[in-house]
């Protein structure tokens, strides 16, 4: 555990069990332990929307793993901002990087009572390398750079991964804006990996079950279109295969043959 992480602060908000929470949904799609029963049951109600969610959240995963995995062992990136930790699980970013380079340094950024207080499992650092946990929110992108600051070099290559955190930035223009204050932050060399619930995988199901799911008192979320996702990677290259479903962005070779669209779009992007 790096020295610069913190116990919660004193006014850090209580967990709610009666309202669910869109961490500890994925958490239980993705077959863990750290749901209420509120959270099973609203994720069983927008599973009747789009049954598919659970192989989607999977895939996004599995995405996740891949681009850390691309970043670290084919691009050399040896820093990582992973902005909307979640709860922590299999192929967690600072496993996967320093599995490939021990001495990778990764900071985890989120702003939920219940992924605070499994920071600890998120800063198991290996002794070459340093793992630090922020409690900030994506809308105060300012404050995520000066505090990755103390743990990252930002005059060196650094990867910002945000995966199903831009979804909740409900104004485009505003998360554009946001992405835009991260990037510039960012050497050239840099990358950007977001993955985005979208409309261009069974759009009608999943309009109906984002409309149920800002119904239930949680934080709100919004889809977009390829073409709307595509504005956050603006000024940066795409790698290959650009932006496209989970599923579909560098699959393993045995997978070819299984891949299956799901509701998720991935990409990562370098800053030149």
């Amino acid at each position: 555990m790096s020295s610069g992480s913190q116990p919660p602060a004193p006014g850090t908000p209580k967990i709610d069990p009666t309202v669910s929470h869109s961490a500890r949904i994925w958490n239980y799609w993705l077959g863990g332990k750290d749901y209420f029963q509120v959270d099973k049951e609203i994720g069983d109600q927008i599973l009747g929307f789009v049954p598919e969610l659970v192989r989607s959240a999977r895939a996004d995963r599995q995405f996740l793993a891949r681009a850390v995995r691309y970043l670290a062992a084919e691009q050399g990136i040896r820093q990582f901002l992973d902005i909307g930790t979640g709860l922590p699980t299999v192929d967690n970013t600072h496993e996967v990087a320093q599995n490939i380079a021990p001495a990778s340094r990764i900071v985890y950024v989120d702003n939920d009572p219940l992924v605070l207080a499994h920071a600890h499992a998120l800063l198991m650092s290996t002794p070459e390398g340093a793992c630090d946990y922020i409690d900030a929110d994506v809308h105060d992108p300012g404050a995520i750079v000066a505090h990755a600051a103390t743990t990252l070099d930002f005059s060196q290559p650094v990867a910002i991964m945000m995966l199903g955190i831009v979804n909740f930035v409900i104004d485009t223009a505003q998360a554009q804006q946001i992405i835009r204050q991260l990037a510039d932050a960012l050497p050239s060399g840099s990358y950007l990996t977001i993955s985005h619930p979208t409309t261009e995988v069974d759009a009608a199901p999943m309009i109906a079950a984002v409309e149920y799911w800002n119904q239930q008192g949680s934080a709100p979320m919004t889809l977009r279109t390829r073409e709307e996702i595509l504005t956050f990677f603006d000024g940066m290259d795409l790698v290959d295969p650009g932006l496209v479903t989970c599923s579909r962005w560098r699959p393993a070779p045995v997978a070819v043959g299984e891949i299956t669209d799901v509701t998720h779009f991935g990409g990562v992007a370098l800053k030149n």
